[in-house]
């Protein structure tokens, strides 16, 4: 009687998401058409992502004979959610490229740091480090992303903070952090001066791309660009 009980709780937790996701879709193909944007379609991956994720919730109270008068207490819910970022975090699929760590430990999956090495283009050679901190309510909110290494790149200011649309308005809970780090990785093989945090790096990049090249290799070396000192990186 009780899981019976529990099923019919949890089915009606699983409608209330995949609503929340057809609300803020809708939301968002409104927003689009009153800019002039083309209708957009309903992510059903999400959905399917949604129930993978609620899966593993529903196997996990069953296993360990988690109260029932909790499960749907709202702090309990936000602990639903670190349930998504686990399950995105075991099925990493990175380039060897890529690396994940976790300074805090394994059990702090909330915040970890990523290397990127990029093995072509103008940052060929060079290392970056980036700092995951994933919200409780992931993937609702995109993870905040900075970038610990300084760098000369126009969509990376000199604070670290990075110019990549999926962090910012294009973010849907579709995505996931193995989308962000891909995203990450292509902003050192393929930088764009179209939409810049550093302006000046961006102006030489499309007026002096030779230009550009000797100051990024200048900057992971070890080095000034204009007054600016950037530490080795290579």
């Amino acid at each position: 009687m009780e899981m019976n009980r529990f099923t019919l709780n949890f089915n009606i937790y699983v409608g209330v998401m995949i609503r929340l996701f057809k609300v803020k879709e809708k939301q968002r193909e409104l927003a689009e058409n009153a800019n002039g944007g083309a209708p957009t379609k309903k992510q059903s991956p999400g959905e399917l992502r949604l129930h993978k994720g609620l899966l593993h919730i529903f196997n996990g109270i069953e296993l360990f004979k988690f109260p029932l008068h909790l499960v749907f207490d709202p702090s309990v819910i936000l602990m639903f959610y670190f349930v998504f970022l686990r399950v995105d975090i075991s099925e990493l699929n990175l380039p060897k490229s890529c690396a994940i760590t976790f300074p805090n430990g394994k059990d702090n999956l909330m915040n970890f740091e990523v290397s990127i090495r990029p093995d072509e283009g103008y940052y060929f050679g060079g290392t970056f480090l980036f700092s995951f901190q994933v919200s409780p309510v992931y993937p609702h909110e995109a993870p905040k992303v900075k970038c610990k290494t300084k760098v000369y790149h126009p969509n990376i200011d000199l604070e670290g903070n990075v110019c990549l649309n999926i962090l910012r308005e294009d973010w849907k809970p579709v995505l996931n952090i193995n989308t962000i780090i891909y995203g990450l990785y292509h902003l050192f093989t393929e930088p764009n001066y179209e939409d810049p945090l550093n302006h000046e790096a961006a102006a030489v990049l499309r007026d002096n791309p030779k230009m550009f090249e000797s100051n990024v290799r200048r900057a992971m070396s070890g080095g000034y660009v204009g007054q600016t000192f950037f530490p080795r990186c290579v």
